[in-house]
């Protein structure tokens, strides 16, 4: 497993946690704002998770087209629109 899928594993698994951690708040009755905190924490966590995994992608795209364009340019667009809600 190359190193870049190793980190954005690690990162899925920490966000696993994170996950459970709020379902634990949920359940113990946790203050509204505590919750709210946590799910923010965890938003931003799958956004800098999403952009390591484009950021993975496109260096792969690059490295394997040994210098020439992007065979789908237009599938590459499709996922980052759906990445960042654009329609």
């Amino acid at each position: 497993m190359n190193e870049e899928r190793k980190k954005i594993i690690d990162r899925l698994r920490r966000i696993e946690g994170q996950i459970r951690g709020v379902q634990r708040m949920i359940e113990q009755e946790a203050h509204c704002v505590d919750v709210l905190t946590q799910v923010a924490a965890v938003t931003s966590a799958m956004k800098k998770t999403g952009a390591a995994i484009v950021s993975a992608h496109m260096k792969k795209c690059f490295d394997e087209s040994t210098g020439q364009p992007l065979e789908k340019p237009e599938e590459l667009y499709a996922v980052l629109t759906r990445f960042i809600n654009v329609s």
